[in-house]
């Protein structure tokens, strides 16, 4: 099984136990929302683009809901499940795309829970998100309002944000770096070092893709 596989089997399983009304990280959304996100976002191409793109978020939003109107939890979840689209064809790509897509969403819903803590990673899985975060840190970080600088535990380096700047620097494993930008600042085992004003605003900043 692909890690991006295992994630969302794992995420399910979570979305099974928890119900339709737990809280996640992704502000205003609980597990229902959550799901009915990720059924639109491999089954519904023309609803895609709202997500990444404000002037088409409407749109999305409203798919998004009448899908939650037309499937009951239970069978939404059981959408997630099976890659749906060209993911559920093409295993390779369910695997480039979805591996970090899969994880993070399986800490939203994780981590908005009490007395969560992180898990212990396959050592090739902490590789492999820290070889995606390397790659894409400049994309993830580009609306930082100060320089960051990445520090991974265990061995590694990445810079990112605007040059010219002051700079924060950010320790942590791999995952929680991750976590980190994909703007969950305050809910990512990092730490943070730099000017008080520059970390505060780091924070706060709307990181991620």
């Amino acid at each position: 099984m692909t890690h991006a596989r295992g994630e969302r089997a794992a995420l399910c399983t979570l979305l099974d136990r928890l119900g339709p009304d737990a809280p996640t990280l992704c502000a205003g959304w609980t597990t229902y929302d959550l799901a009915a996100h990720l059924v639109v976002r491999e089954r519904r191409p023309d609803a895609m683009p709202g997500i990444g793109l404000k002037p088409l978020a409407g749109y999305t939003a409203k798919v998004q809901q009448r899908m939650k109107e037309a499937h009951p939890y239970p069978e939404l979840v059981g959408l997630v499940r099976r890659p749906g689209g060209v993911y559920g064809l093409l295993p390779a790509l369910d695997s480039a795309v979805n591996t970090l897509e899969m994880f993070v969403h399986h800490e939203d819903v994780r981590r908005a829970q009490p007395s969560w803590e992180p898990r212990e990673l396959d050592p090739g899985f902490e590789q492999l998100i820290w070889k995606r975060v390397s790659t894409g840190a400049r994309l993830m970080l580009r609306k930082a309002p100060v320089g960051v600088v990445l520090h991974r535990l265990g061995g590694g380096v990445v810079l990112g944000g605007p040059k010219g700047r002051s700079r924060v620097e950010v320790t942590g494993r791999a995952a929680e770096l991750l976590m980190f930008c994909f703007g969950r600042q305050r809910h990512a085992r990092v730490e943070l070092t730099g000017d008080p004003a520059a970390v505060e605003a780091l924070r706060e900043a709307p990181l991620g893709v």
